[in-house]
């Protein structure tokens, strides 16, 4: 017996398959915060004493390559954040770092983008994060490039560009935790899914954006984010 709905279920997010006419589905968005020595130094933390620790976003959040981001509501100060993503081929829980990298998909570009008026606020009065960082079109991500295709690379640069200017500019060697770790440490708190997207943490140079802003993203060997505000 088939299942029917009160209402249409939602379509589900998705993100175009470098060499691929079929499509990777989204689940979940989970994003490692302060990943990167100089950003976390950056941001008046020190980078050294500090676990990695997780935000998520909407898969709603997913905005495609070359789509136009609207400027946020009730905001005066949204910044950028470049990021190398990883997309989940196979859940578990409790993965060991040495076994992780089975569980990958492939990788892309992404963005992090942050009402960082709205999350100062919230840090303040010690309250979630979401308004300053799920909020609509907050997670613009390029295509997924397979493993298959890229590897499992430790170094490559990682760049943002605004109106064609360097405004990020870091190493993935430069990740305080690895692709391995991170998936280590997210699935000993979550039973990660098929589908599930991580951003890996931003490098230093974040921030702000305005109306008419072209950014372009950037990682070694994965094709570029591009996406401009309007």
């Amino acid at each position: 017996m088939s299942l029917t709905y009160v209402i249409d279920p939602p379509a589900i997010p998705s993100l175009p398959v470098t060499g691929d006419i079929r499509r990777f589905a989204v689940n979940r968005i989970f994003c490692v915060g302060r990943n990167y020595a100089d950003h976390a130094r950056e941001m008046g933390h020190d980078p050294d004493r500090e676990p990695p620790f997780f935000f998520m976003k909407p898969a709603s959040a997913i905005l495609a390559d070359g789509k136009d981001m609207t400027y946020p509501s009730l905001s005066n100060d949204v910044h950028h954040e470049v990021e190398l993503v990883v997309a989940i081929a196979k859940g578990g829980v409790n993965i060991p770092s040495q076994n992780a990298l089975e569980h990958i998909y492939g990788y892309g570009v992404g963005l992090d983008m942050t009402r960082r008026d709205l999350q100062g606020e919230a840090k303040k009065m010690g309250r979630p994060w979401d308004t300053g960082k799920a909020f609509d079109q907050s997670a613009p991500c390029g295509a997924i490039t397979p493993v298959i295709q890229w590897g499992h690379p430790d170094k490559g640069s990682v760049t943002l560009l605004v109106n064609g200017e360097i405004r990020q500019e870091g190493d993935l060697n430069q990740l305080i935790w690895n692709v391995p770790d991170v998936i280590a440490s997210l699935s000993s708190l979550f039973t990660l899914e098929p589908g599930d997207l991580i951003f890996t943490g931003t490098p230093a140079g974040v921030g702000p954006v305005k109306k008419g802003d072209v950014l372009e993203a950037k990682i070694d060997g994965l094709p570029t984010l591009n996406t401009k505000i309007i």
